[in-house]
């Protein structure tokens, strides 16, 4: 097992790329070193709490170090100047570790060759380890002194990840070590999570995490409906097009797990995506993320610098995905996103009442089987894009939100047993005030079959009032501003106003009807 030390400081621009957070930063290196078997044998990280360009003696700042035990740990935050005379001490103790061969290597980061790190670098030298590291005035001042560094780069474009790949990557090739580096998601123990990019790709993840796009775009329709505010009309035109840009950056970012630097990519590929919708948008992410791994591991296996590898993985990644798109697969999934809206739309005309019937008795079977967040929710977004609402939007709220705020209310007002009430309470107050987490009312439809029932059908003729009004809205917006949301606010109103009523009234009777027998049964007991 190789042992390495690692100093230096939250530098200048480093400062504003990662070494804010220096705990995220060392634990990155960490990481890596983990997957590379390394030893991390010393530690004398500089932070302060301003970037060093603009530090004084007396910013505040802390010393990152080891215990005695090779735990990470942090100083009692002190002025600079105090701090830099207590790193000086650790100096002298990892250049003592070098000189005794403990350490076999050396991680730089913004070091101060002449001052903090001066040690340092001269038992480095003496000893000729090999020294990786970012920084160009440090760096170049390390190189002068007749340093080994096999590896150096700038900190522009990089991030905490990035840099810590490319620092173990070349210590690895220099010692012929084997190593794959941590790209996607790990664990407590600095393990992977993900073996393989291609289970990254998760479609209801990424149309999850877009939704607040969405409500974005709702809300400034909704506004754009007001005189006063008519001139949003142009905003929500541009957000419409903005929508495959969002889903192509969560998608490349959830694929790759690379940070800014899949973000970038996403964007770009987005933005040649656009033509393709959200489904042009979604397979432009991916297929960015994808890129982005397999160019950011190939630009380090060929030792290009950190900052070229970033630029060449996102921007090459981000546009190869984005043309991609635009030239092949824009079409394609156009069609599939206009031909999904068209049968609904289709069954809508059929039979409005009918379609939303059936939406509604379905909505709690699909969400309880899983089925929502990949079939529907995509669906509700589908329909989004093109006018900001959407008729399964308005059978979400109808049908599953109302409804649970109703079963969860007869919980309060007249609760089965004792307690229940203190739990319906959170699960109410949250459904009429953002308009999601249905899930609340799960523990009384489950124990009793008459409220179960009592939600799908309430949900049901719900649907089937939204199906006669032609409502299209959506949910996760505050119960009381859906309405307003909507194409029709009237008839939304009606809808929810019956699915609340009647799936309060349903579970009211069934919690009465339970209590009563329970007390039944207790007084036959007593007289026996």
């Amino acid at each position: 097992m190789k042992n390495i030390a690692i100093i230096g400081s939250s530098g200048g621009n480093l400062y504003n790329l990662g070494g804010k957070n220096p705990q995220k930063l060392l634990e990155e290196i960490e990481n890596q070193c983990t997957a590379a078997n390394f030893n991390i044998a010393a530690i004398q990280f500089i932070a302060a709490e301003v970037s060093m360009d603009q530090a004084k003696a007396n910013a505040k700042a802390s010393i990152f170090s080891l215990d005695e035990e090779g735990r990470m740990t942090q100083s009692t935050t002190n002025t600079l100047e105090n701090i830099n005379e207590e790193a000086k001490k650790t100096d002298e103790q990892i250049a003592a570790l070098i000189l005794n061969k403990k350490v076999d290597g050396l991680i730089v980061m913004s070091a101060d060759a002449d001052g903090a790190n001066q040690n340092v670098i001269n038992a480095a030298v003496e000893r000729n380890i090999p020294i990786v590291g970012t920084g160009g005035t440090s760096i170049a001042t390390i190189s002068t002194k007749g340093a080994n560094v096999i590896a150096k780069s700038g900190t522009t474009g990089t991030t905490n990840r990035t840099r810590a790949i490319s620092f173990i990557t070349s210590l690895a090739k220099y010692w012929d070590v084997k190593y794959k580096p941590i790209i996607g998601a790990t664990n407590k123990a600095g393990i992977e999570n993900s073996g393989s990019i291609w289970k990254n790709i998760n479609i209801r993840g990424i149309m999850v995490s877009a939704l607040p796009g969405f409500i974005a775009m709702a809300l400034v329709l909704a506004l754009s409906k007001i005189p006063l505010f008519s001139g949003l009309q142009d905003i929500f035109d541009i957000m419409i097009g903005a929508l495959p840009v969002i889903i192509a950056a969560i998608a490349a970012k959830q694929v790759s797990n690379l940070d800014e630097v899949s973000i970038v990519a996403g964007v770009v590929a987005g933005v040649l995506s656009a033509n393709g919708g959200i489904i042009g948008g979604i397979i432009g992410g991916i297929l960015a993320g994808i890129f982005v791994h397999y160019f950011f591991r190939k630009c380090i296996s060929w030792k290009f610098p950190m900052t070229t590898v970033n630029i060449a993985a996102g921007g090459l990644a981000g546009l190869l995905a984005g043309l991609l798109v635009y030239y092949l697969f824009a079409p394609i999934a156009l069609f599939i996103g206009d031909g999904i809206k068209t049968a609904i739309e289709m069954a809508i005309a059929f039979n409005p009442v009918l379609a939303g019937l059936l939406g509604g008795l379905l909505i709690w079977p699909a969400i309880l089987g899983g089925v929502y967040h990949a079939a529907i929710l995509p669906i509700v977004l589908l329909e989004m894009e093109k006018t900001g609402a959407s008729f399964l939007g308005a059978i979400d709220m109808v049908g599953l939100v109302i409804v649970s705020a109703g079963i969860n209310l007869a919980n309060i007002v007249a609760p089965r047993e004792k307690g229940e009430a203190a739990a319906a309470t959170p699960g109410f107050l949250i459904n009429m005030g953002f308009g999601t987490f249905v899930e609340a009312a799960y523990p009384f439809m489950f124990s009793n079959k008459l409220v179960f029932g009592g939600a799908i059908l309430s949900a049901g003729v719900g649907g089937a009032l939204v199906g006669l009004f032609d409502v299209r809205g959506t949910a996760y917006v505050p119960t009381f501003t859906a309405p307003f949301l909507s194409d029709n606010t009237l008839g939304f109103v009606i809808a929810m106003l019956v699915a609340f009523i009647l799936s309060f009234a349903i579970t009211f009777v069934a919690n009465k009807t339970k209590r009563k027998n329970v007390d039944e049964a207790g007084d036959k007991s007593v007289s026996a």
